[in-house]
C-alpha cells in the first residue's frame, strides 16, 4: 500500500469526550467525595442528570444537584471545582493524540461549561481544531447538537469522522448522528440499556490509532 493510500485510511476528524475518555476525572470526583464508593455514586447520578437533561442547564448546578441527591455535603462540589486543574490525562492519551494529529483534525465534545471545558482541554498539550462544550451547543450529549456543531466547525461529514467515548451514554448520540465510535471504558462500566454497542470497546487507548489507521479500509470481500 502506498503512503497516500495509508493516509487516506484515517478518518478526516476524530472527536473526543474529554472528562472520561481523555482525562481521569474519576479520581478527582472520588477524592472530592471522600471515597471511591461515594464518588462513583455521585458521578453515576450526575451522568443520569446530564445525559437526560437535553437543553443546557448550568453544569455547576447539575454537579451540586447530583451531590445533594446522593447525600454528599456542599463541600464535595466545592472540592471538585477547586481541584479542576489537577485533572490528568489517562495513560497513553497524549501519545495517541500526537500520533493522530498529522492525519486527522482533532476536536473535543464535552458536557461542560465553556470556562471549565476550555480549562480542562488546555491540560492536554495538543492544539485542538475545535473545543465544543454543552454550554456552547445549548444542549448536553447525547443530544445530537454538540456532535453536529463540532462537525460543522471542522467541515467534516459524520461518515468521515470518528468519536471516542468515555461513557456508553454517548452511543445514543453517535448512533443518531452517524459517527463510528471507540469506547474507552477505563473503569469497566456496563453498556447502558438500549445503547448501540461501539465499533470497539477497550480499557485503554492503545487500540485507538490502529483502529483509526484502518478507518477507511474496506472490509475483506467488500466493494
Amino acid at each position: 500500500m502506498s503512503d497516500s493510500s495509508a493516509l487516506a485510511a484515517y478518518p478526516k476528524a476524530v472527536l473526543f469526550d474529554l472528562l472520561t475518555a481523555l482525562l481521569d476525572s474519576w479520581t478527582l470526583w472520588n477524592r472530592a467525595a471522600g471515597s471511591e464508593q461515594a464518588g462513583r455514586a455521585w458521578r453515576a447520578e450526575y451522568l443520569r442528570l446530564t445525559y437526560g437533561c437535553g437543553d443546557y442547564v448550568a453544569y455547576e448546578q447539575l454537579v451540586r444537584q447530583s451531590a445533594e441527591r446522593v447525600g454528599l455535603p456542599e463541600s464535595a462540589p466545592l472540592a471538585l471545582e477547586a481541584g479542576w486543574l489537577k485533572l490528568a490525562p489517562w495513560h497513553g492519551a497524549v501519545e495517541a493524540l500526537r500520533q493522530l494529529q498529522p492525519h486527522c483534525k482533532l476536536a473535543i465534545v464535552t458536557n461542560c461549561s465553556i470556562p471549565l471545558g476550555r480549562q480542562a482541554a488546555a491540560i492536554i498539550p495538543i492544539e485542538w481544531d475545535a473545543v465544543i462544550t454543552a454550554e456552547e451547543a445549548g444542549a448536553y450529549k447525547p443530544d445530537p447538537r454538540p456532535y453536529r456543531l463540532a462537525l460543522e466547525r471542522l467541515g467534516v461529514a459524520p461518515a468521515d469522522a470518528a468519536f471516542v467515548a468515555g461513557s456508553s451514554y454517548d452511543m445514543f448520540g453517535t448512533a443518531e448522528v452517524g459517527l463510528r465510535t471507540y469506547w474507552h471504558n477505563a473503569i469497566g462500566l456496563s453498556l447502558v440499556e438500549g445503547a448501540r454497542p461501539p465499533d470497539i470497546e477497550a480499557p485503554t487507548l492503545d487500540s485507538l490509532v490502529p483502529w483509526c489507521r484502518g478507518f477507511g479500509v474496506p472490509a475483506p470481500g467488500g466493494l
